[in-house]
């Protein structure tokens, strides 16, 4: 089955396709805040125009901007090629590519930055490659004391240093070459946004 993987949750802008395993081309870009203007020109770059029977979507938590313009576009492929759609979460993806990158390193805590000052954390193990603490979004010392004295990696990591965390800190970007590394269970969830956190919008009452 071809797949395209789609990651624009994060500060990075990636698409990658794939025939069953093996990578058939990828591109990645650094973009902060650019993915509106460069997810499409990236995926019509790859064979084919990325056509796949099936597509891979970051839901997050992440961007709220970026979280959205992935789903649309992942929802959108779907439509026009009759395509299943699934997602998979921004975290996992990024602890899933520090145990591929460190081999050694058994359990560690993901850090991102997320919104209001507040961090995404969660831990996971190598081991079936699994969450082994629900995600959460946290001030920095209730995030910091999460991650402990575990390995941390992620944007927020300098940040988990500074509020007390005690592990060492790894460098790694989200990647959607990465995916193939997912176990079946963390690349079939629902396509639609992890926010992380409650809307600051409230209905009246």
């Amino acid at each position: 089955m071809r797949r395209l993987a789609i990651e624009t949750a994060t500060e990075t802008c990636s698409a990658a396709l794939f025939e069953g395993d093996t990578l058939l081309a990828s591109v990645h870009e650094r973009v902060g805040r650019g993915h509106a203007e460069r997810l499409i020109p990236m995926i019509a770059e790859l064979p084919e125009r990325g056509r796949a029977e099936q597509v891979l979507v970051d839901c997050g938590p992440g961007s709220f901007t970026g979280v959205r313009v992935g789903l649309a576009a992942a929802r959108a492929f779907g439509f026009a090629w009759a395509a299943e759609v699934r997602g998979y979460s921004s975290l996992a993806l990024i602890g899933g590519t520090a145990f591929e990158q460190s081999p050694d390193l058994q359990t560690l805590a993901v850090a991102l930055i997320g919104g209001h000052g507040e961090y995404f954390v969660q831990r996971f193990t190598r081991q079936g490659m699994r969450a082994i603490a629900p995600f959460a979004s946290l001030r920095p010392d209730a995030a910091a004391a999460v991650c402990g004295s575990y390995a941390v990696v992620g944007s927020g990591a300098p940040a988990m240093r500074d509020a007390g965390a005690t592990g060492p800190l790894l460098q790694v970007e989200a990647d959607a070459r990465m995916t193939r590394f997912l176990p079946a269970d963390l690349a079939s969830l629902p396509p639609r946004p992890i926010y992380g956190r409650a809307p600051d919008a409230r209905l009246p009452g």
